[in-house]
């Protein structure tokens, strides 16, 4: 019967575009956002001033246990990011599909130029410090990710960590190791 009326009429119907996101895309605004969240709190913690106007020391703020441990763990990974760069371009890590570094065989030869002397003085027992303490940093910060979000419990960790490496091989430079879903590496082009 519409038929008929829209025949007789002349006329159509409007055409109709729904847009669903999937519930990917809404996990990763989710994680963005506390993570986002989480970076600005660790930035406004590094900028706050511990003296006041007269001069007087101020002790900083207090926070929570939580909030204190991921403040920390992201100072971390800003600490280690100029030597997880060199890892990357170098080959010894890559990212991993769980939102962590894999560590690789610290190859020495053919090295580029400007990266001689960083691979001449790692040894690997502190390569394989580093790449510890930026994993456990990586996952403090994704458990906190998953604590401040209230759409989110420990049962998404899992969930929240395919995000991370997700993000992470998006932003991986051209020529660094990643991880695909399937669980196989490759070299982002």
């Amino acid at each position: 019967m519409i038929v008929v009326l829209v025949a007789a009429c002349g006329c159509t119907l409007a055409k109709v575009q729904v847009d669903v996101a999937s519930e990917r895309t809404t996990l990763e605004n989710q994680v963005l956002g506390s993570y986002n969240a989480l970076n600005r709190q660790a930035m406004l913690t590094a900028s706050v001033r511990g003296v006041d106007p007269l001069g007087q020391v101020q002790p900083p703020a207090t926070m929570s246990a939580g909030a204190q441990d991921a403040v920390d763990a992201m100072q971390v990974i800003a600490f280690h990011a100029d030597d997880v760069d060199a890892f990357k371009q170098l080959g010894w890590v890559g990212e991993a599909n769980d939102g962590l570094l894999q560590a690789f065989a610290m190859e020495r030869e053919n090295v580029p130029d400007e990266l001689a002397d960083f691979v001449s003085r790692y040894s690997r027992e502190e390569f394989d410090s580093v790449v510890l303490a930026v994993n456990n940093a990586r996952m403090t910060t994704m458990r906190r990710v998953v604590e401040t979000n209230a759409d989110l419990d420990a049962d998404d960790m899992e969930r929240v960590q395919a995000v991370f490496g997700s993000l992470n091989a998006e932003n991986a430079l051209s020529g660094e190791r990643i991880q695909g879903a399937d669980g196989r590496w490759t070299v982002k082009q």
